[in-house]
């Protein structure tokens, strides 16, 4: 167990960690937690009940939370022809084909997401799946990243849309917002979450599916969630 510090200890005694919270409650708690010098962004930790090791219970997804999560996405699109077009009137910070995919190789990673259209996936796949693959960022239809709609793809993305799968541990993390939020936002933003985890369980996993939830801040300790929401 790593050594706490010791603003994070005198945070432990400010809650009973033992006690289970409603998500209204929860997101107080969390919130009074938050004593970073910047505007923290609170998480969502789902324990689920599957076997991380069979393909076949991975989970996967994506998800648009009512009130996105705060944060600014810097969007790399992809494409060709006219979609190039539709995708900077979309709102993507950067555009290109070929000249975009042999950049991102050299090294240049200053973006948080990757869409692209299919017609550009062989080269994206073939150039870029070393590159972007381990750090999640490589463009997937299952992610909802892939698609000749892309204009609508990353208007999505920029409203607060976010992918989520499970680690190796089977917990599954996403944002849920800042700890500036209001707290009725995060909790419907944790609502939209869990409910996607939910409608993610894939059908080999058997047993308890979710098993527990948490929410913590960037900086701050965890408090557990109620479940069922």
């Amino acid at each position: 167990m790593p050594k706490r510090g010791k603003r994070y200890l005198n945070l432990l005694e400010k809650y009973d960690r033992n006690q289970i919270y409603a998500p209204e409650e929860a997101v107080k708690v969390v919130k009074e937690l938050a004593s970073a010098k910047f505007d923290e962004t609170v998480e969502a930790h789902v324990k689920l009940g599957i076997d991380p090791r069979k393909s076949d219970q991975t989970v996967r997804s994506t998800v648009a939370l009512p009130h996105g999560t705060g944060r600014q996405v810097r969007v790399v699109a992809i494409a060709k022809g006219e979609k190039l077009k539709e995708a900077e009137e979309a709102g993507a910070d950067y555009v290109g084909g070929e000249e975009l995919v042999k950049k991102i190789k050299e090294g240049w990673l200053d973006f948080d997401a990757v869409v692209a259209t299919p017609d550009m996936m062989g080269a994206v796949g073939k150039e870029l799946g070393r590159v972007l693959g381990p750090r999640g960022l490589l463009p997937n239809p299952k992610a909802g990243t892939v698609g000749f709609n892309i204009g609508e793809i990353i208007k999505e993305i920029k409203a607060g849309r976010i992918e989520f799968r499970n680690d190796k541990t089977g917990v599954v993390h996403a944002p849920i917002g800042k700890a500036s939020f209001e707290p009725e936002k995060l909790a419907e933003n944790l609502r939209a979450f869990v409910k996607a985890v939910e409608a993610a369980k894939p059908e080999a996993a058997k047993g308890t599916y979710i098993k527990s939830v948490h929410i913590a801040t960037t900086m701050g300790p965890s408090v557990k969630v109620k479940y069922p929401l």
